[in-house]
């Protein structure tokens, strides 16, 4: 995750570089059909993007005489072309006020910062070696894997491509960059520290993204990152190797999480491009990358990172993305980190599978005892010897003015040194705290969890003999230091446990309603992204800390960025094994076959406030993914790209909006309702105010399964609302078959406060075959 201080700084980086240029960076969106048209009309020497820039500086010359004159013409950075139609470019005020006289110019938004957003858990999802999926007739070398992220560390074992075979024929990377190389092995875009010679036949593909960000924060600092699609920060080349990844024996961090690395598709090629920055991912270097990969060729995107939630026709995202599956590529993307508050998850368009975080039954246990006895339970990746009974230290008792949080320059060394260190989580980084607490002399920290956060615990990879705790824990071991003048405590680092209560939605993890779609239930799925060991550049500490010199090559992270690739990797497995299917039947596969009760067989939990509670869709979306139960889904509610416009429609988009995704015209006649799409869920939303209110909506199956088949309709029926289906039967006698149904829901309950929200589901049941949909009523 980017941290706030280096968001704030890349803020104020940009504040400068616009005061002092007068420009600012916009993406801009063009009429693709007049586009083309002007291509037609110009010399066969320029383009249409040329001829647009012209006619910017020539109208924006033509103001008033009295006006400053343009200190330069319009800085052109990328031109998109294919996911999606127009350009992003840097223009002064009279050049972006010229745009809306331009024939084609649909709509313009300024660039945006976006953030960034295994060992065991292949064993977890069930993946098995020469079983299901990863059977050798199903497994495919065929799939391309495109990860949008912090570029790639092309070095590492993870990404060799020993035994694999050529590249597939149908890999078609275009670029007019004359340092793009092409290889008998890839596409590589050489730069600093990356050459032609890093891409192979596992990562096919290497291209950097920075105009945007240059453009926004000034030029890449090359004594800490790279203007080449190398690494620097991690993330792109964990990410990667959670989707794609070799089969590595024996990886571990420090000797925990010991045992066979691998990705979900291990088989597929990568194609990573590089948009992120110490600083964080800008929006006009991510459309470049997404036009780029679909371009490129990829069957998959996968993209862990994301910004606040907006409408779709103001998501440069969703457009991309949009671009994106209208030529069969998958979109997988992290549903973002700012849970558990409702109303947070992003990326929610409903073409992108929107991928929700949680555990598996994999932990780093720590155990401590306090000088009273009492004994509590944390988690840590520390590795070293345990503690020995050392004095405690809080608050003001280790120091100055929020030495609470043990932010820089809080403690005293006087008062910390050979103590351990209580600190709360908040501020700054969890391992950051133990650096401070490391400077001033401390022997060991013990990090607890504010009331917000629950009892969910990360474990990281500290520099200093410490461990997380949550807030029940917290709260004694802080009762305990107020109850007597010497508290003390001992730390005692345990291996690898197994077994535990899994899977578990992460605090963290951003949650629903869909703020701008509440016609959707979003997060769609939930996936392993808690505590996830995954490939790492040697050059890159676990910590990324400077003072941090521990080289690795796996490192343990969380986050719904982590979640993301699990999912990608799956989508490629089921591309593999069912190369008729839409990105659509895709998503729905995975949705419907999605498992709701955890490996104690009950319902499955979500952390938050207090302790875990029972998640609803709002948490997980429509269950945990389970890639097996998803390669043979029974049915399918499949979605073309016509029915998503029909979707936007129904939203009241009006023309120029519509026609940032597509050159659509809305039927003056019979809109469908926003209920009214295909989709594999059901968000279902009463005017409280209104007795009896019946919304009814329609959906089309398609049988994927058993040739003849009779599907049975049961209703677990949400609290206040009655739901009726018709026919109560589907009975199917081929492959391919469709057949519709339709779903009405009756508001029963009188005098029910907005905001009030009550679950259920639909399931489609026939032998072994089990197809749900989750339901979510909500009374605004």
């Amino acid at each position: 995750m980017i941290t706030r201080t280096s968001l704030l700084l890349l803020a104020f980086m940009a504040a400068t570089s616009l005061a002092s240029t007068g420009k600012q960076t916009y993406i801009i969106h063009m009429d693709k059909t007049k586009m083309n048209a002007l291509d037609q009309t110009i010399s066969s020497s320029r383009r249409w993007f040329d001829a647009v820039l012209d006619y910017i500086t020539e109208l924006s010359a033509e103001e008033e005489e009295n006006d400053e004159p343009e200190i330069s013409p319009p800085e052109l950075l990328y031109v998109y072309e294919t996911a999606i139609s127009g350009f992003s470019a840097k223009l002064s005020a009279k050049q972006f006020r010229s745009l809306s006289k331009i024939d084609g110019f649909l709509h313009a938004t300024t660039d945006e910062l976006l953030t960034l957003h295994t060992t065991h858990s292949p064993q977890f999802l069930g993946l098995q070696p020469g079983k299901g999926l990863w059977r050798p007739s199903v497994y495919s070398s065929e799939i391309i894997i495109g990860i949008v992220d912090s570029g790639i560390w092309p070095e590492h074992v993870s990404f060799s491509d020993s035994g694999m075979p050529p590249v597939p024929a149908r890999w078609r990377g275009k670029s007019t960059i004359n340092n793009l190389l092409y290889t008998p092995t890839g596409i590589c875009e050489e730069g600093p520290k990356f050459s032609s010679s890093n891409c192979n036949k596992k990562l096919i593909g290497a291209r950097a993204f920075f105009k945007g960000y240059e453009a926004m924060a000034g030029r890449i600092n090359e004594t800490v990152d790279y203007r080449s699609a190398r690494d620097s920060i991690g993330h792109g080349t964990h990410t990667a190797s959670t989707a794609a990844g070799n089969v590595i024996p024996g990886a571990s961090f420090y000797g925990k999480a010991k045992g066979t690395a691998t990705g979900m598709i291990y088989s597929a090629r990568i194609a990573a491009y590089k948009v992120c920055y110490p600083g964080g991912c800008v929006s006009s270097d991510v459309l470049a990358a997404i036009d780029q990969a679909v371009s490129d060729g990829v069957d998959v995107v996968s993209l862990s990172l994301g910004g606040l939630p907006r409408p779709y026709f103001r998501d440069n995202m969703a457009i991309a993305s949009f671009g994106a599956i209208r030529h069969g590529v998958f979109v997988s993307a992290s549903a973002g980190n700012s849970g558990p508050s409702s109303f947070t998850v992003g990326n929610t368009a409903p073409w992108i599978m929107t991928v929700a975080a949680s555990s598996i039954d994999r932990s780093f246990p720590t155990s401590g005892k306090l000088g009273n006895g009492e004994s509590f339970e944390g988690q840590s990746l520390y590795s070293g010897k345990p503690t020995k009974n050392l004095q405690l230290v809080y608050g003001r008792l280790a120091g100055g003015q929020r030495a609470e949080y043990c932010i820089n320059g809080s403690l005293s060394p006087d008062l910390v040194k050979q103590k351990i260190v209580i600190c709360d989580r908040g501020i700054i980084g969890r391992t950051e705290k133990g650096e401070r607490v490391k400077e001033a002399g401390g022997a060991g920290m013990i990090l607890l969890n504010r009331e917000n956060e629950g009892e969910e615990v990360f474990a990281d990879p500290h520099v200093l003999p410490a461990t997380a705790v949550g807030f029940s824990a917290g709260n004694a071991i802080k009762k305990y230091i107020n109850s007597t003048r010497k508290p003390t405590a001992s730390i005692i680092f345990k291996p690898t446990s197994y077994g535990d209560r899994a899977p578990i939605v992460s605090e963290f993890s951003s949650r629903g309603p869909n703020y701008f779609g509440p016609d959707v239930i979003k997060p769609d799925i939930t996936a392993p992204g808690l505590n996830i060991l995954a490939a790492w550049p040697p050059t890159v500490s676990p910590t990324s800390a400077k003072t941090d010199n521990r080289s690795v090559l796996f490192n343990i992270i969380s986050g719904t960025s982590m979640s993301c690739p699990h999912v990608s990797g799956i989508s490629g497995l089921l591309k593999s094994a069912h190369r008729d299917w839409s990105p659509a039947a895709i998503k729905s596969a995975l949705m419907t076959t999605a498992y709701n009760t955890d490996n104690r067989r009950a319902p499955v939990a979500a952390s938050g406030s207090g302790q875990a509670q029972r998640a609803d869709p709002f948490a997980l979306g429509s269950g945990h993914v389970d890639p097996e139960r998803a390669s043979n889904p029974g049915l399918i509610y499949d979605i073309a790209p016509a029915d998503y416009l029909k979707y936007l429609c129904s939203l009241n988009y009006n023309s120029t909006q519509i026609s940032l995704f597509s050159n659509y015209t809305c039927p003056r006649k019979g809109r469908s309702k926003p209920g009214d799409l295909n989709y594999p869920s059901f968000a279902v939303n009463f005017d409280s105010k209104t007795r009896n209110k019946t919304l009814s909506y329609k959906r089309i199956v398609t049988n994927v399964g058993a040739p003849m088949a009779s599907y049975a309709v049961q209703i677990d029926q949400p609290g206040a609302t009655s739901v009726n289906v018709t026919p109560k039967y589907l009975k199917f006698n081929y492959i391919g078959q469709k057949l519709s149904y339709k779903v009405s829901f009756v508001a029963d309950g009188e005098n029910i406060a907005p905001g009030t929200t009550s679950f259920g589901s639909l399931v489609w049941v026939f032998g072994s075959y089990s197809v749900r949909s989750p339901i979510a009523v909500t009374w605004q």
